[in-house]
């Protein structure tokens, strides 16, 4: 009795002999295939055509796709170096926390930006930076082991910025000594009443990267360690 194939196991007879049809070249013109794209029966060599077609033009938009990404993250990367020289260009300590949130707003065109810092020398304490937060601040910064990016669920950092009520979406990073994983120092907060501007779609990378060089910057600014 005849076996009955199952398209399976015509694939795999095909798969398992790839001279087929060089041995049965009169079959490539006979083989009709439906094809997707016109809905008409075409050729086996006709859809080869359209396979590739189609494979080619995916690969076009991939390629699109990574130049894109590619020109926005070289885009990205120019801001931060900008950001990072007017940084380097503050002579004064004190005025390096106003320093940092302006230039995030102009370089980065972020609607809103501040910073708290929690320990702050003597000299300091009277400094807008310096402002009193809450204990449950200090426990979500020292638990914010990665930069939050995404809506703004009513949190208190958020109320720090310039007409907070309006913010829908926030960034908020912590800032500890750099090589630390312990407590942090402080929390830096960036704001935009677009709620999609911040989401928790984004790639961190370029936030941690700020988050680190903020907190080299503002070491300066800390109370001494006891001895």
């Amino acid at each position: 009795m005849t076996a009955i194939l199952d398209s399976s196991a015509v694939a795999q007879y095909l798969t398992d002999h790839p001279h087929f049809f060089e041995e049965h070249a009169n079959l490539l013109g006979d083989v009709r295939l439906s094809s997707p794209l016109t809905g008409r029966a075409v050729s086996l060599q006709e859809r080869q055509m359209e396979v590739m077609r189609e494979r080619y033009k995916a690969l076009e938009l991939r390629l699109s796709e990574l130049n894109r990404n590619a020109q926005e993250n070289q885009a990205i990367a120019n801001r931060f170096h900008g950001w990072n020289q007017s940084l380097l260009r503050e002579r004064d300590v004190a005025a390096m926390p106003r320093a940092i949130t302006e230039g995030l707003k102009t370089g980065f065109n972020v609607p809103a930006a501040t910073l708290r810092l929690f320990d702050v020398a003597p000299e300091y304490t009277g400094e807008w930076f310096a402002a009193g937060v809450s204990d449950d601040a200090r426990l979500f910064a020292n638990g914010l082991l990665a930069p939050y990016c995404g809506s703004n669920n009513d949190f208190e950092a958020v109320r720090w910025l310039d007409d907070a009520g309006s913010i829908r979406s926030a960034v908020i990073v912590a800032l500890r000594q750099p090589g630390s994983t312990g407590a942090a120092f402080g929390l830096l907060i960036m704001g935009s009443p677009d709620a999609e501007r911040f989401t928790s779609l984004m790639a961190t990378d370029f936030l941690v990267h700020i988050g680190e060089t903020a907190s080299v910057a503002l070491a300066p600014l800390l109370a001494p360690l006891p001895a």
